[in-house]
């Protein structure tokens, strides 16, 4: 009796039928039977022409045609046809298309009249208004095309905008430096000028009697003006020591100078702690 290997006892693999669509997750493997499509559900849209006059001058361009002397048979005919392609696609025809077909066919008619020779040139052209109308509508579509080749804000440039956060701005003085006091010594020298006295006599100045009274004048907290700290009658030997004080002073950092703007008025102060 013969055994039946392990490899004869194993199902084949067979190929499930795979679903021709999945709808909410279920898969349909058989058409419906009750599925109806109506005809008027495809619909069929053409872009290609934006009215008749466009549709016009694409049949001339594509021949090469010379715009000033169009063949009206030959475009007539290829017109003709297009409309004939948008009915049996079932497309809306609008009313303009209609009535340039109706005047193609009034040009094509006049041109096939016999001209009357004595009355040959004063009678004008049949093409003449359709020719301008085509020049018009030419020179518009080349300048729209030119417009809309310009760069335009949301389309090929986008503007950029930057949100700053909130920042507490705190401006800091000016640095002091010393050729500031200097000019204002200076001013304060050129004042004092106007009461010097050529009266000779000794005069007993003491430096730590004007550093006292600098000392006095801040001892408020608030700021002095430097210029303040000068008693211009004094003359030229008196600010020179009050001068010499001020900077002492400084040096010992009981005092400092502020300036609140550049080349603005210097001001004094006592130093913290």
């Amino acid at each position: 009796m013969p055994v039946a290997t392990a490899a004869q006892e194993q199902p084949r693999p067979e190929q499930q039928e795979m679903p021709f669509a999945v709808v909410l997750g279920e898969p349909y493997t058989e058409l419906p039977r009750d599925l109806y499509i109506p005809p008027d559900a495809l619909e069929v849209i053409l872009d290609a022409f934006e009215g008749p006059l466009d549709l016009l001058l694409y049949l001339i361009r594509r021949q090469n045609l010379d715009i000033l002397d169009i063949p009206i048979a030959e475009v007539t005919a290829q017109y003709m046809q297009y409309i004939e392609m948008m009915n049996d696609l079932r497309l809306e025809l609008a009313a303009e298309y209609l009535l340039m077909a109706a005047m193609l066919a009034e040009i094509k008619s006049r041109m096939l009249l016999p001209r009357v020779a004595e009355n040959e040139d004063e009678e004008a052209d049949p093409r003449a208004e359709l020719v301008r109308r085509l020049q018009e509508y030419e020179r518009y579509k080349q300048a729209a095309e030119d417009i809309d080749r310009m760069p335009q804000l949301g389309r090929d440039v986008h503007a950029v905008a930057i949100e700053f956060p909130d920042r507490l701005v705190v401006r800091r003085p000016p640095e002091l430096v010393l050729r500031e006091v200097l000019l204002a010594f200076r001013d304060v020298m050129q004042r004092a000028a106007l009461f010097s006295s050529h009266h000779v006599q000794r005069e007993p100045l003491s430096m730590r009697e004007r550093m006292t009274r600098v000392l006095d004048a801040v001892r408020g907290g608030g700021f002095v003006e430097f210029t303040q700290l000068f008693d211009i009658t004094e003359g030229r030997l008196g600010v020179v020591v009050s001068f010499m004080a001020v900077l002492e002073l400084i040096k010992e950092t009981l005092i400092e100078l502020v300036q609140t703007e550049s080349y603005g008025p210097i001001h004094v102060k006592a130093r913290g702690g």
